[in-house]
């Protein structure tokens, strides 16, 4: 079930992610699907932590994103998106490589939303997993 409000693709994602932390940590959009976002980020120098793991809040930059993203384009035209909670759990670290999240709603209300976050290294074990919470407001 198809569930934006407004035209979303991998290049509009894209678009809007010109000189932003997204882009300075080499995040690509992969895939949007009826009910999902998919994206990658890499695992080198920009990612990295002094151990050479991938850098923990790269992983929630990444799931933030990605819950973000998702929560913005499944509101109605004009209304805005906001964090309120993440949390991220830890499950293996990842050396090289990508990690690549899926975001799909858990919950979308008319004024809060809740999105699960799944991030995977390339042989497709479960890395990290998050869950972000989005106030929806109003138009301003």
């Amino acid at each position: 079930m198809l569930i934006w409000k407004r035209p979303i693709s991998v290049a509009e994602l894209t678009a809007i992610s010109v000189n932003t932390a997204v882009d300075h940590l080499g995040m690509e959009f992969l895939e949007v699907g009826e009910d999902f976002i998919r994206a990658r980020v890499p695992v080198d120098h920009r990612t990295q932590q002094p151990y050479g793991l991938l850098h923990g809040g790269v992983s929630v930059v990444l799931a933030e994103t990605l819950g973000s993203c998702g929560a913005a384009y499944a509101s109605p035209a004009g209304q805005l998106a906001v964090g309120l909670d993440i949390n991220a759990n830890h499950l293996k670290g990842v050396t090289s490589g990508w990690v690549t999240g899926t975001a799909r709603p858990v919950h979308i209300g008319r004024t809060t939303q809740v999105w699960q976050i799944d991030l995977q290294n390339d042989a497709g074990e479960l890395t990290c997993v998050s869950r972000i919470t989005m106030a929806v407001l109003p138009p301003r």
